[in-house]
């Protein structure tokens, strides 16, 4: 029940870069280009592992599947930042914030998940490549990649539920550029710092899981690359897994400045700032690990969009 000199909150105020006047101009210009460059990055990578047969194979499809994801929860949150940093209106429904919460939060998970089943296939294919095609067969990887999304989705649920499922009595503005968790709870009505904890555990805890996951495929992985008596079969085998690597550590670095960082209680300029390295950032930057990293990948580029347009050798 809401005392008599509170009224429940119909709509929410994202503060967002609003904090940053004379900065909002250059900062939506810069967040556009690299949102235009993630859809374009993950969009090639996704016409070229369907066009070239030679990535019909376990390990691109689970990219392919990665990509997805990362489109999904870019579209999630950047276009509403970028509306609000050229509007004058920064209203957001009570409900439309529940729905950008879970998008956020499934699609980022997804992310998380898929990235977990993507070390699992680099520990069969170098650890158990006899078995790899028996293991990793059609089923199996639809099974891995539905049950990531599945994942992605029951976490969403989990989180949006437990926040929204408290009362909102004011004051409504979300020091944020988008509905997050943090400056949430700051908002709801008492004291709900259990349920704020509870929220927190169960995302710490199932982001330490699937590192926790990638990194002892990456110790067996790491071990027998070790056993390879060539230089050039340890290089061949490496090089399947740095681009996957390179996109964990950069994942999972900027995600533990945000999960983990101490919160500093007149932090909200620095929280706005150090969304944006996970939001923005990290999905503008997978698309040109994996182009860049990724020599087959490349290559099957190249092939496609390059070859007729450019006779000659790249």
């Amino acid at each position: 029940m809401l005392g008599p000199n509170h009224t429940a909150v119909s709509e929410f105020i994202l503060i967002g870069f609003s904090t940053f006047p004379h900065l909002q101009l250059m900062f939506f210009v810069l967040f556009l280009l690299m949102y235009l460059f993630t859809l374009l990055g993950n969009l090639l990578i996704m016409l070229t592992i369907w066009s070239e047969r030679s990535l019909h194979t376990p390990m691109y499809f689970f990219l392919c599947a990665l990509s997805i994801s990362e489109i999904f929860y870019t579209f999630a949150i950047i276009p509403r930042m970028l509306t609000d940093l050229v509007s004058n209106r920064h209203t957001i429904s009570f409900l439309g914030c529940a729905n950008q919460m879970f998008f956020s939060f499934t699609f980022g998970f997804t992310h998380s998940f898929l990235l977990t089943v993507m070390g699992y296939d680099r520990y069969v294919a170098i650890c158990h490549p006899l078995h790899y095609n028996v293991l990793m067969n059609s089923q199996g990887c639809a099974w891995l990649v539905a049950s990531s999304w599945l994942g992605g989705m029951v976490m969403g649920l989990v989180v949006t539920l437990a926040i929204f499922h408290q009362t909102f009595c004011g004051p409504n503005k979300i020091h944020h550029f988008f509905c997050h968790v943090p400056p949430l709870v700051k908002l709801a009505c008492g004291d709900i710092s259990i349920v704020a904890m509870g929220v927190g555990m169960v995302c710490i805890a199932a982001l330490l899981g699937c590192f926790l996951l990638i990194l002892i495929s990456y110790t067996f992985i790491v071990a027998t690359i070790l056993r390879i008596p060539s230089a050039e079969g340890r290089h061949k085998a490496f090089s399947t897994c740095a681009s996957h690597l390179i996109v964990v550590v950069v994942h999972y670095g900027f995600a533990s400045v945000i999960y983990l960082k101490p919160k500093a209680p007149e932090s909200l300029e620095g929280d706005t700032l150090m969304g944006i390295t996970y939001t923005a950032l990290t999905p503008f930057l997978s698309p040109i690990i994996f182009s860049l990293r990724n020599k087959e990948l490349k290559n099957a580029l190249k092939k496609v969009f390059f070859s007729n347009q450019c006779p000659f050798r790249l």
